[in-house]
């Protein structure tokens, strides 16, 4: 499932205003003067064989490597 903003899908709509936050500084997409991504929509997948109950069980399928 892919989001943007001010897009319905599957029935979830995200506000005009939501922003994402990632410190996640070798994403090519990541703002680290301000731990924000650049992107409007990003899209979240589940870890295969994970089943830990915690956030390691989901990872930003947006992400693509960036020099620092």
């Amino acid at each position: 499932i892919y989001y943007q903003n001010s897009i319905e899908s599957e029935g979830f709509q995200m506000e005009g205003n939501q922003k994402i936050k990632c410190t996640v500084g070798s994403c090519i997409y990541n703002n680290s003067d301000e731990n924000m991504c650049n992107l409007q929509g990003i899209e979240i997948k589940p870890v295969k064989n994970c089943n830990t109950q915690k956030a390691d069980e989901s990872i930003c399928a947006s992400y693509e490597y960036g020099e620092e």
